[in-house]
């Protein structure tokens, strides 16, 4: 007699699917393996509610599907500094823990549309995309609000290290295939603290066309490291630099000085980053600012506009020239010039 099944067997026995054997495990309704990895004795198997295993997977949903629900969670329009949530972060969603593998390809799987749900219902979703989500290049710079040109000059000058690749196959009528590096949610959202030299303001308003202030700026020298002094780290905080002297001095996990000297003191950025992250000294920013634009008229009162385009020309004809998403037309126009 067969002494152990693997998912298979046991859907196979209990005549359910094994994207529903997979939910009851991941969901707690039946055990996990109790004879080795991804296996399951026959008492388990014998124990096992399969009509009530049925009923809790109704049917499962694309990658597909899960992204554009969550896409939709962040909002409509999207914040700004957002990219929508691919199939592909799905698939990262679910290696993270947040979504059970319910069966498909483990890079875009199907998953269970209420765990969908419920992931999309949290207040911390956009937090949790940074944290679990790598971003391409193009993500990325629509995740700092910066044109593509400007992102790959962070990623020149060693502000930003991929943490990841995948390949793309870009000519499938021809071949050839390309490495896209992936980069980490979280760091691209946290550069405007870790780098408050930057006028990231600036440079997110900045006009297509127009040379990127960050090239003037030189790359990290490899053999003396990203290192910085406390009064950079109390911008980061927005304290005054006693502050995180006084920081220094009363915890004794604060970085130990990297370089310098005794008088001026140079720390590692990721360090220093790292610390005043752990001790709620500086929170990754959830969302970028956003660009908006308030206009009122008598008839309509208030409205809110997204800028698509920073650079706006309002104009005086019928013409439709107004570049600006949600523009009504020219009634809106007369109000914001008033």
């Amino acid at each position: 007699m067969r002494a152990a099944y693997d998912e298979y067997g046991v859907a196979s026995r209990l005549k359910v699917s094994v994207a529903a054997w997979r939910w009851a495990v991941a969901s707690g309704l039946a055990p996990a393996s109790d004879v080795g990895a991804g296996r399951w004795s026959r008492a388990v198997v014998q124990a096992a509610d399969a009509e009530g295993i049925r009923a809790a997977l109704p049917g499962v949903v694309s990658a597909w599907w899960a992204a554009e629900r969550l896409t939709q969670a962040l909002g409509e329009p999207l914040p700004f500094g957002r990219p929508p949530v691919t199939a592909t972060a799905v698939g990262h969603l679910v290696r993270a823990g947040l979504l059970a593998y319910l069966g498909a390809d483990t890079a875009t799987p199907d998953v269970h549309p209420d765990q969908v749900a419920t992931l999309a219902r949290r207040r911390d979703l956009p937090a949790l995309l940074d944290r679990h989500v790598p971003l391409g290049p193009d993500q990325a710079a629509v995740r700092l609000g910066v044109r593509r040109t400007d992102f790959d000059h962070v990623v020149r000058l060693g502000w930003l290290a991929p943490v990841g690749s995948v390949t793309i196959d870009y000519k499938r009528a021809r071949g050839g295939v390309t490495d896209v590096p992936l980069y980490s949610g979280q760091d691209i959202a946290l550069l405007p603290v870790s780098r408050p030299s930057v006028d990231w303001r600036a440079l997110r308003t900045l006009a297509p066309g127009r040379r990127s202030p960050l090239a003037a700026l030189d790359p990290i020298d490899p053999e003396q490291g990203d290192t910085m002094l406390l009064a950079e780290a109390a911008q980061m905080a927005g304290v005054g630099r006693a502050a995180v002297v006084n920081w220094r001095r009363r915890h004794e996990d604060f970085p130990d000085p990297a370089a310098g000297t005794d008088v001026h003191p140079r720390f590692d950025r990721s360090a220093v980053v790292a610390w005043l992250l752990a001790h709620d000294k500086i929170a990754v920013p959830a969302g970028m600012p956003s660009a908006t634009l308030t206009v009122w008229s008598a008839e309509e009162g208030e409205h809110r506009f997204r800028l698509d385009d920073p650079w706006l020309e309002l104009s005086d004809d019928t013409a439709d020239e107004d570049r600006l998403t949600g523009w009504t037309g020219n009634d809106a126009a007369d109000a914001l010039v008033l």
